[in-house]
């Protein structure tokens, strides 16, 4: 099955920003195989096919080694990490962070598989179409995609609605996954 999402990051498309992109994924099974995702402004196109590796306009790509959350460069939006809740055990506060957003999740977790950013996370619903495609992407570039529980999204279900996202190389992934792991998220 196909999984598309002709213009993923709306808002920053409407607002003439450059961080917006076109993602295309082949699903088999519940998992992306096959991933595209463009971004036309700044002809970046990210790719992977299952088993083949990741690239970046034909060049090849890796995530980050990072182990550290201190420091890291995380994409995502910066008042989810100042919300009070973290504040409150079990929760802990967020250590300092270089934290940029970009509207496009697709995105986000693209710039993670070529190692500009070290991490993203959204402890927010995410569509299948806003996911699929840079899934493949990122797992091929040596990340790991996860929900906020640890959960392998599976896509083409009944809903095509993911219940969060971290997305990040394997030792930050598990520093972030035991951070948000508790947490109940409603729907």
């Amino acid at each position: 099955m196909f999984v598309v999402d002709p213009i993923d990051g709306t808002v920053a498309f409407l607002k003439n920003r450059p961080h917006f992109t076109v993602c295309v994924a082949l699903v088999s099974d519940g998992r992306p195989v096959i991933g595209v995702v463009f971004n036309p402004v700044l002809d970046e196109c990210f790719a992977a096919n299952r088993g083949e590796g990741a690239t970046m306009n034909g060049k090849p790509i890796r995530v980050s080694q990072r182990a550290e959350l201190e420091g890291c460069r995380m994409c995502a939006a910066r008042d989810m990490f100042e919300h009070p809740a973290w504040n409150n055990p079990p929760n802990r506060p967020w250590l300092p962070m270089h934290i940029e957003t970009r509207n496009s999740i697709a995105y986000r977790m693209a710039l993670v598989a070529n190692g500009a950013f070290d991490a993203t996370l959204a402890l927010s619903a995410k569509r299948d179409w806003d996911m699929a495609a840079a899934d493949i992407i990122l797992r091929e570039a040596g990340g790991i995609v996860t929900t906020h529980n640890g959960a392998i999204p599976r896509y083409n279900g009944a809903q095509a609605i993911q219940p969060s996202l971290i997305a990040a190389g394997p030792k930050l992934h598990a520093e972030i996954l035991s951070r948000v792991r508790h947490i109940n998220l409603q729907r």
